[in-house]
């Protein structure tokens, strides 16, 4: 379980940075992406992070998760 929590941590994290490079080589090179559009892609982040959370705790969390 806690090598499962590290693993999703850290691939949490390399996705996170993965969206700030990419968005910050895009802005270097002059293509300049929106502000409604970057909310929308670090919301979906943040979603895609919930669901690993949820994966990793519904296991321990037995039956009172749906």
């Amino acid at each position: 379980m806690f090598e499962a929590v590290i693993r999703a941590l850290i691939a949490l994290c390399l996705l996170v940075v993965l969206v700030f490079i990419v968005t910050w080589v895009l802005a270097s090179l002059g293509l300049a992406i929106p502000a409604a559009i970057m909310k929308i892609v670090w919301v979906i982040v943040v979603l895609i992070a919930v669901l690993v959370i949820y994966r990793i705790i519904k296991p321990v969390a037995g039956g009172w998760l749906p």
